[in-house]
């Protein structure tokens, strides 16, 4: 098959994506990435069965949503490459050049005696040493587990070439607006690429800022359900709400420390914005800051002890770093009129934050071994930035005509990709933190 044809086919399959009132759009990256070949996965007796093509779909998109690779899908009807699996005389240097990709997976699928689905599948290296197995493997599953073990086969392959733990299995939370719903307010969670979405919690009144819990089992979140802010968390797996903070004024931005022993929040009780932290098991809070200035937006480094937040102390907001222990803080953000928003990378090598500059807003990533800013999106006004727990990808709220959405970048900004849009608000995204 013509080499052009085999990319436009990956790019339309990852386009083509629809679930119900959401869908996926993709936008072209900006450099060159590895290429890796996905054949799709094939029943053994020639039987064909579209909801099968998914596993080969979603493992491409996966690997292309990292930015690392550039994956192109090769049709059912290419069956030639799926001979891989049992003749061992091609000339693995020829596959590479007429496809121009490093890598190979192919995959076939077939009914057990437990009459579960086999899904078998090898990946082949053309390239270092031609024919060399990096993988063989095997999985079974029902039919509709079909997504969950493509997300795993990615998790596979990506820490296979790369050394790094893949986070295709991870999940989202964000809040939902839409005048039109009997609950206009919905706090939902989905897989990490927007699908499998589910509302967790709905309200006549403004939810905001979800946090998840390093366990993935909690969301902190904000609610005015029963007039002023307060903070509560939620059992995702039982329903089961815990009040946290309803102190007068303004309760907000909740932050849970990645050994989730802990809650940073920010109150207005004395008159402006402070940080705090709440010690879970004891319900103790500790006040972090003190002062006039407004301090919000925290968020944890690795240690447990320290967290990066935002603030006006020298008039415009910033970022700045903060020890819970001693109270000590030093700016971290200084490229740009305004910096806010930020999250802390889980290795608290870099941050992702909103910069501002010209009336415009952008994500950018702030590297803090070397002190060097990198503005990473050009679109007009993005905010809420938030990073996958392996470091390689952020999402991030952006604005289109009268809507928002939700965007997925890689960190290198290689891909971009629009993961979720609907007809209303999409704000607060946030993504899990357990690999």
């Amino acid at each position: 098959m013509n080499k052009l044809l085999l990319i436009f086919y990956s790019i339309f399959f990852c386009n083509s994506i629809l679930y119900a009132n959401i869908h996926i759009d993709i936008n072209r990256g900006i450099d060159v990435s590895t290429p890796i070949g996905i054949s799709s996965f094939r029943w053994i007796d020639n039987r064909s069965n579209n909801e099968l093509e998914n596993i080969a779909k979603v493992i491409a998109c996966d690997l292309q949503n990292s930015g690392k690779f550039s994956s192109i899908i090769i049709p059912e009807k290419n069956k030639e490459y799926s001979k891989l699996f049992t003749q061992k005389n091609f000339n693995f240097s020829s596959i590479a050049q007429e496809l121009n990709i490093n890598t190979i997976l192919i995959g076939k699928i077939s009914l057990n005696k437990k009459n579960e689905y086999l899904i078998s599948y090898k990946l082949i290296d053309l390239v270092n040493i031609p024919g060399k197995i990096l993988l063989n493997s095997y999985r079974t599953a029902q039919i509709q587990s079909f997504r969950k073990v493509a997300h795993d086969i990615s998790n596979e392959i990506f820490k296979k070439l790369t050394g790094i733990s893949g986070v295709f299995h991870t999940h989202i939370t964000y809040i939902m607006h839409n005048k039109k719903n009997e609950y206009p307010y919905q706090l939902c969670i989905a897989d990490y690429d927007g699908y499998n979405q589910k509302i967790i919690h709905q309200s006549h009144m403004p939810l905001m800022s979800p946090a998840w819990s390093p366990d993935e089992k909690n969301i902190a979140y904000v609610t005015f359900e029963h007039g002023n802010s307060a903070i509560k968390i939620k059992n995702i797996q039982n329903g089961a709400i815990k009040h946290i903070a309803s102190f007068p004024y303004h309760n907000g931005a909740p932050s849970f420390s990645p050994d989730g022993e802990k809650l940073a929040f920010v109150l207005s009780k004395t008159g402006s914005l402070n940080l705090y932290v709440m010690f879970l098991k004891s319900g103790l809070i500790k006040q972090i800051t003190n002062n006039h200035n407004n301090n919000t937006e925290p968020s944890w480094f690795p240690d447990n002890y320290s967290l990066a937040y935002t603030s006006d102390q020298n008039g415009s907001p910033q970022i700045y770093k903060i020890n819970i222990q001693d109270g000590k803080s030093h700016r971290l953000s200084w490229e740009g009129s305004k910096n806010q928003n930020a999250e802390v990378s889980s290795d608290g090598s870099f941050l992702a934050m909103v910069n501002s500059e010209r009336k415009e807003q952008h994500i950018a990533l702030l590297n803090l071994k070397l002190e060097n800013m990198h503005i990473l999106t050009k679109t007009f006004l993005d905010e809420a930035p938030s990073i996958s727990p392996n470091n390689t990808m952020i999402i991030y709220k952006t604005s289109y005509s009268s809507n928002s959405l939700i965007e997925l970048i890689s960190t290198n900004g290689r891909f971009k990709k629009t993961i979720l849009k609907i007809d209303g608000q999409i704000k607060f995204p946030r993504w899990s933190q357990k690999i």
